[in-house]
């Protein structure tokens, strides 16, 4: 067992030798156990770090450890379901689930498997099941597996909303009875919020936000009132806005805000749209890349 789920150091990955990075100079640390959102604009690399987690893409630059080891090594402890969620379409409920058993051996946990699926019939072939069926079937192959690292790349987005809230609390629950780390990306924030403990933000291929949430929470605060940006002084302004008179702003502090401000602590959403909203904002990592015990 390890403390810690993922390590990254100056990782990058480039698609052909002439292509665009999809990630550059990446770093970052997952504690295991915890529960990652793992957000950012369409084509901004969630979906390949993820896959580099995997171990289903090879870095271009740096490295990536999982689990205390190579992500190839890793594979065995770890599930992942894609964005396409990537099923045999001729294969029943049943004998999907029967393959993941025969895939991981000394591992599988039936029971888990059959609660995600529900009451989907067994004898159903997958290619006559709804997107969101698929999804529960998916994600039943990946929870059987009984992982220490869950990945889920848009895991939710074909779920209507009583599905979305049954499934988070599945996840929850394995995620608080077994200790399982689990990175999730989606472009529901506010969906997040109340589910995960953890923040990978990912912009232009890069690393803006990692670490607790509530400590980067803790890091900003959302200011208001009828002054301009100046008076925010040596205070970092990720973004601000002027409607009328009215000043609103999300700073990074560089000590007590003083004047006429009303401040407060911003959401997760509020956060999270200020830092994309402007890119040139610093990035920020509570977490380093490189435990503090393992670098002294």
């Amino acid at each position: 067992m390890t403390d810690t789920a993922l390590t990254a150091e100056a990782l990058g990955k480039r698609f052909g030798r002439r292509g665009g990075w999809a990630l550059r100079e990446c770093g970052f640390r997952l504690p295991a156990g915890r529960v990652c959102a793992v957000v950012g604009p369409n084509g901004a690399g969630k979906s390949t770090l993820l896959a580099l987690a995997a171990g289903l893409l090879p870095p271009t630059e740096g490295r990536l450890t999982v689990l205390g080891t190579t992500p190839a090594e890793a594979r065995p402890r770890v599930g992942f379901v894609a964005q396409d969620k990537p099923l045999y379409p001729q294969l029943t409920v049943a004998e999907t689930l029967l393959m993941g058993a025969d895939l991981n051996p000394g591992r599988w946990d039936a029971a888990v498997a059959e609660k995600v699926v529900g009451a989907l019939d067994p004898k159903a072939r997958v290619r006559a099941l709804s997107g969101g069926q698929r999804t529960r079937v998916a994600l039943a192959l990946a929870l059987g597996k009984r992982p220490e690292l869950l990945l889920l790349d848009e895991p939710m987005a074909d779920l209507d909303p009583l599905a979305r809230h049954e499934l988070m609390g599945t996840l929850m629950a394995e995620a608080a009875q077994y200790g399982t780390t689990i990175a999730m990306s989606s472009h529901v924030v506010a969906e997040l919020e109340d589910s995960c403990d953890h923040l990978l933000l990912v912009g232009d291929g890069r690393i803006r936000l990692a670490g607790e949430i509530d400590e980067l929470r803790a890091a900003h605060r959302r200011v208001s009132g009828a002054a301009d940006t100046a008076a925010l002084g040596a205070h970092t302004v990720v973004e601000s806005r002027t409607t009328g008179r009215q000043l609103t702003a999300l700073i990074r502090p560089a000590g007590p805000v003083t004047g006429d401000w009303r401040t407060s602590v911003p959401s997760l959403e509020e956060l999270v749209l200020a830092h994309l909203r402007n890119p040139e904002a610093p990035a920020l990592t509570t977490a380093p890349a490189v435990p503090e015990e393992s670098a002294a």
